[in-house]
């Protein structure tokens, strides 16, 4: 009897340390290529990264030098745009899911989110296209904006709503019984409750929209000078590295390669920056 527990024992363990290992390995041979990636990312791009290269204007064909600051100032100034276009519309839509889930309208609007955020970025250029930049004549760094802002309409709602619906019934029952109005208790028990996962939505749907190419490519389409002016077109990192990397010169190459591990390196922030907010931002009940 002794001999038959010792060997299920031993057998047990030697199951455990299979699969453990196993684990281990599959999750080695996922990670490995990404590894690759990166080796040869920052291979290629570390030369390129200097002060020069990040303060100032791309230079003209053949001379040598030159950065991305054009670029970098376009990126930020499409992103805060797309940020405040997407994120109190997003919220809204997952506060409204939350609180009302069995309504008709609130079915629809989950099979529309579903939907939307499977629909390829470039698809969601070309209707910019069409209902923004052609009505306004020409392209535009706030059609771009409206284009990467339904981008992040999708994670940012379904953050919320799956964040809000994590809160106890009891804080909202407590808010209530002290008398304060629902946009009291929304505004400040539910949201400032949730927003752990609000903001690791906001964050995880800005790197996300940070590297698209497809959408500003029909809309906000470029530009090799710096410009502030959102009804004109304008340059951002995504596309000058398309621009940049599929140009027969070799010193626009190096200046793509660059880019990219600056585009590299604010994704990898923004995502450290995310696991640091859920922590700061964490309630505990």
């Amino acid at each position: 009897m002794i001999n038959n527990v010792e060997r299920a024992v031993r057998t047990r363990h030697i199951k455990n340390s299979v699969f453990k290992w196993g684990v281990i390995a599959f999750t080695f041979i996922a990670v490995l290529p990404l590894i690759f990636i990166l080796y040869y990312l920052v291979q290629k791009g570390v030369t390129s990264i200097t002060w020069a290269f990040l303060t100032h204007m791309p230079k003209p064909v053949g001379e040598t030098g030159g950065g991305i600051l054009n670029a970098i100032v376009g990126s930020a100034i499409i992103i805060f745009m797309a940020c405040i276009i997407a994120i109190p519309f997003s919220i809204a839509i997952g506060v409204y899911l939350s609180e009302f889930p069995k309504a008709g309208i609130a079915n629809w609007a989950r099979l529309s989110i579903d939907m939307l955020q499977g629909v390829p970025s470039i698809v969601i250029g070309i209707v910019i296209y069409e209902w923004v930049v052609k009505p306004m004549g020409g392209f535009s760094a706030i059609s771009g904006s409206i284009a990467l802002a339904i981008m992040m309409i999708p994670p940012i709602a379904k953050a919320t709503e799956e964040t809000l619906k994590r809160v106890p019934a009891g804080l909202k029952e407590a808010s209530f019984s002290l008398g304060a109005s629902y946009y009291q208790t929304t505004m400040r028990a539910l949201l400032p409750a949730a927003m752990s996962g609000i903001l690791s939505g906001v964050i995880l749907s800005i790197a996300r929209i940070s590297g698209e190419t497809a959408p500003l490519l029909f809309t906000s389409f470029g530009n090799p000078y710096l410009s502030a002016n959102i009804t004109k077109p304008m340059s951002s990192i995504p596309l000058l590295i398309f621009n940049y990397a599929i140009s027969p010169y070799d010193e626009w190459q190096k200046l793509a390669w660059g880019a990219s591990l600056v585009l590299i390196i604010f994704i990898f922030l923004l995502n450290i920056i995310t696991k640091i907010a859920e922590r700061k931002w964490k309630v505990q009940y």
